[in-house]
């Protein structure tokens, strides 16, 4: 994403200059672009981070899905049922 943002930055002040803008348009052009790049690229770090941030502190406080059991699941030993012999 960084290289296509790169690639902008230099391509549009050339196709600017190219249908006859001033360079001191295209200059401002590019250094207006590339100050939007920066910052995107900077709330785009920071919303990683909160995101792994956010996604390690989930995965810390729950169990994984394989150890949930249903609901109505037999949690232990066995039951006796109405042919079990009686003691």
């Amino acid at each position: 994403m960084v290289r296509w943002a790169a690639f902008s930055c230099v391509l549009v002040p050339v196709v600017l200059v190219g249908y006859g803008t001033s360079l001191a348009g295209a200059g401002g052009a590019a250094l207006g672009l590339a100050a939007v790049t920066g910052v995107c690229r900077v709330l785009l770090q920071q919303s990683e981070r909160g995101a792994a941030r956010a996604r390690a502190q989930r995965g810390a406080g729950t169990r994984g899905r394989r150890q949930r059991q249903a609901p109505g699941a037999h949690r232990g030993g066995r039951r006796p049922g109405p042919d079990a012999p009686v003691d």
